[in-house]
């Protein structure tokens, strides 16, 4: 007797056969009662058993787990909303891991993921677990790079941070700070900013101090004023994200120092939320939907073709606010 295939599903369900296959793969999209009528068929004629030895056999279980280290943050959570439509639009489904940055759940996510045999993953990770990342799943890192060869997809930190420092300047602030975190456990990104920054500043002989802390912040009122008791002559700051960038604004504030007559300040990453916040706030725009595209070609170009390691660089722009 010959196994069941999606034709006689489609028959027994009295159906197409694209709309077997969008509930295979995408059931979503399908109306509930049409697909309880075809998971039906499957069931009774035993065909779903079969549809996923396939998938194991070709290894690609056509689902796409992203690793965030958190899902309030906006970033993030815009980050994982076009990942999920991109990845739909390739019949792919997502499985969202939220690591609240803990190095431990992230170790613990991705041990679980390879068990699992998921097609790939797309993770955002600031925390040393070189040690459990393998090069037989496929993978994409988010602004840092693994010892192994692992795809990278970024925006232009190096270019960001020079936009950055240029703008204040022709704005008319002389005394020039920036103001972040370092993370000597990994090769991140991020560091770009401030280097961009200080390539520019040095250049034209600026003024400048460069003001960080180990990631992450344990706390900000503490971080923040500090700076504002060490370098408060300055008149132009760029802070790392925008999420500090805002916390900064508010500490001026209460300190009565005026943004931006007596302080201009850009952020990084230009998320939407930024546009509820007063004021509202000049920031490095990251192109996160073009980012997050990029992502999921580059995964799926490894599931069906094989390895291939690319570094991605997407360019930035600044979004002018009434911070500067």
């Amino acid at each position: 007797m010959m196994a069941p295939n999606m034709k006689d599903v489609a028959k027994r369900a009295g159906v197409g056969l694209g709309t077997v296959s969008r509930v295979i793969n995408t059931p979503h999209k399908v109306s509930p009662p049409t697909r309880l009528k075809v998971e039906k068929a499957i069931k009774e004629l035993g065909y779903y058993s079969n549809e996923i030895a396939r998938t194991l056999k070709t290894r690609n279980t056509r689902n796409v787990a992203l690793v965030l280290p958190s899902i309030w943050h906006p970033f993030f959570s815009g980050f994982a909303y076009y990942i999920e439509n991109y990845l739909d639009e390739q019949n792919y489904r997502l499985m969202l891991c939220n690591s609240d940055g803990k190095p431990d759940k992230e170790v613990y996510y991705l041990e679980m993921l390879k068990e699992k045999k998921v097609s790939g993953i797309i993770a955002i990770t600031y925390n040393q677990i070189d040690d459990h990342i393998s090069s037989d799943l496929p993978i994409i890192s988010f602004d840092r790079h693994f010892k192994d060869d692992v795809t990278c997809v970024t925006s232009d930190n190096l270019k960001g941070g020079e936009i950055a420092a240029k703008t204040l300047h022709e704005t008319g602030a002389k005394k020039l700070a920036y103001v972040g975190t370092i993370n000597n456990r990994i090769d991140s990104e991020v560091k770009y900013r401030r280097i961009g920054f200080e390539n520019y500043v040095k250049a034209h002989g600026i003024d400048h101090f460069i003001y960080t802390v180990e990631d992450p912040i344990r706390d900000y009122d503490a971080f923040l004023d500090t700076f504002f008791k060490r370098h408060n002559d300055r008149e132009g700051v760029f802070v790392e994200n925008d999420n500090l960038a805002k916390k900064l604004i508010k500490k001026a504030e209460t300190l009565n120092i005026k943004i931006p007559e007596q302080l201009k300040v850009i952020g990084y990453d230009g998320v939407e939320e930024t546009e509820f916040f007063e004021p509202k706030l000049t920031t490095i725009k990251q192109p996160l939907e073009a980012m997050a595209k990029a992502s999921v070609e580059a995964l799926i170009r490894i599931i069906e073709t094989g390895p291939k390691v690319e570094r991605i660089v997407l360019p930035v722009e600044l979004k002018q606010g009434k911070s500067t």
